[in-house]
């Protein structure tokens, strides 16, 4: 079975970066390869709020982005997932706003995706937060989610 991942909304954003720092270039040629590669061997999800933020945004590839993640399926925001969002602002897993990190983390632990794959390390991808998280979603019976980069994701055709 091909492992599930929640794409969050900076994973189509750093796909079309166009910054010219050398960490933003990185970020977008590791996004680009990981995406080219896995769209065949996973199973890629987004969901509405993925939507939303893109549409909401001001930056000149917002067309591309909605274009990149169109043909996902979106994951459906159930009233269970706004009740984990407000359980994991309330054990200050996530910052306050409702709309944001604690909704895909939300999303992606309820639809019991493998991994939720995002550049944000601040509040998602980071590794001091992650012992929190999982102690939480066990505290709400939810299934735990990996938090990676899509360079973690990355599969290297190297031998060692």
């Amino acid at each position: 079975m091909k492992p599930r991942i929640y794409v969050e909304t900076t994973v189509p954003s750093f796909y079309y970066e166009v910054r010219d720092e050398p960490d933003m270039v990185a970020r977008r040629e590791w996004t680009r390869q990981w995406w080219d590669r896995a769209s065949a061997d996973c199973e890629l999800v987004t969901s509405p709020p993925v939507v939303d933020e893109l549409e909401r945004g001001d930056f000149p590839s917002r067309e591309e982005c909605l274009r990149l993640i169109a043909p996902l399926p979106l994951l459906a925001v159930e009233p269970s997932v706004l009740e984990i969002v407000q359980s994991y602002i309330v054990r200050q897993v996530m910052p306050r706003n409702p709309v944001g990190d604690a909704l895909h983390l939300a999303l992606a632990s309820y639809h019991r995706c493998d991994f939720l794959a995002t550049w944000n390390c601040k509040h998602l991808a980071n590794a001091k937060k992650f012992a929190h998280i999982r102690r939480v979603n066990a505290l709400l019976g939810l299934f735990v989610p990996s938090l990676v980069t899509p360079l973690e994701l990355l599969e290297t055709d190297d031998e060692d």
